[in-house]
């Protein structure tokens, strides 16, 4: 990667694929609580709910936005966090655990996670707080972002 250049990938994975097939489970189980008032209600209320997240997580892009990297689910764009490039104090190479999971998620200690699928990761020091962006990209996104930030760490 040429210092400098801009930079931008999209991983697709089955989460969204996996989340759709639990939501049509849910609308399947509906029809056979049927008689239960709450739950007739309730199931497909949930169902469609999984359904949008599903919809949310096809793709993970990761994308330099000039001043800053924007980290965007997608196709349906409820979950973007962008971050500037001036609060990155490190990056590094890193891989999730099963505890960071995938989607997006905190766990104290490790920091915030965005990752769609698998354990490889960049992981970014911000001010003190740590990021992780799960990535099949890693070398050309550590790459990018050092030539951004200005070193190797």
């Amino acid at each position: 990667m040429i210092p400098g250049s801009s930079y931008k990938h999209t991983q697709t994975a089955p989460l969204g694929i996996l989340l759709f097939a639990l939501g049509v489970g849910m609308f399947v189980g509906a029809w056979f609580v049927r008689d239960d008032p709450v739950a007739v209600w309730v199931l497909p209320i949930m169902a469609l709910l999984v359904c949008v997240f599903a919809f949310s997580f096809q793709h993970l892009t990761v994308e330099d936005e000039g001043d800053r990297l924007a980290v965007r689910f997608g196709p349906l764009p409820l979950f973007c966090k962008r971050i500037a490039y001036g609060q990155i104090q490190r990056v590094e190479a890193d891989r999730t655990t099963l505890v960071d999971g995938w989607g997006i998620h905190y766990v104290p200690g490790r920091g915030w996670t965005y990752n769609l699928w698998g354990f490889d990761c960049v992981k970014l020091t911000l001010n003190g707080r740590m990021l992780r962006i799960g990535s099949d990209d890693v070398e050309n996104l550590l790459v990018f972002l050092r030539s951004k930030t200005g070193g190797e760490g």
